[in-house]
């Protein structure tokens, strides 16, 4: 068993300054940590509350613009083993018969909430561009509805 601490281990209780833990020596010198996108302060978690989040494929069987609302599309969405209920703001990017049929990415463990009235069972991952155009994320390939995201 190793006694004492590493060489980073002394580099960063000395160094009080966190920006520095991020940077790594290499044989091409120093490397800056490209997990932190420049501007944004964005909170960390650990690996273990990663693991918490239960991602699946789903596929939407329906989907129609919930009357009264601007952007909000209600989906019903198969898991394989349930169908859920999913509530978001997409419909400046889809129309909802666009959606109909076709496997995305989903949060399902994520505190359920009302929208106009319609509760969301489940949450649709989506990604945004610097111009504010969303995409839903699709799997590259045809994988089982249900299959868990790691």
């Amino acid at each position: 068993m190793r006694k004492g601490k590493s060489k980073i281990q002394k580099r960063r209780s000395q160094n009080k300054n966190p920006e520095a833990w991020n940077t790594f020596p290499s044989k091409r010198g120093n490397i800056q940590n490209k997990n932190r996108i420049e501007g944004e302060n964005v909170a960390e978690i650990s690996f273990k509350e990663f693991q918490k989040l239960d991602m699946r494929v789903g596929k939407v069987l329906e989907a129609e613009h919930i009357p009264g609302s601007r952007n909000l599309i209600r989906m019903i969405v198969d898991f394989g083993t349930e169908k859920r209920q999913a509530v978001a703001g997409l419909l400046q990017w889809y129309k909802p018969e666009e959606l109909v049929g076709k496997k995305y990415a989903f949060l399902l463990n994520l505190e359920r909430r009302k929208f106009m009235g319609v509760e969301s069972q489940c949450m649709i991952l989506a990604a945004e561009d610097n111009e504010g155009n969303v995409v839903a994320l699709q799997p590259e390939k045809d994988v089982a509805v249900g299959s868990k995201i790691h």
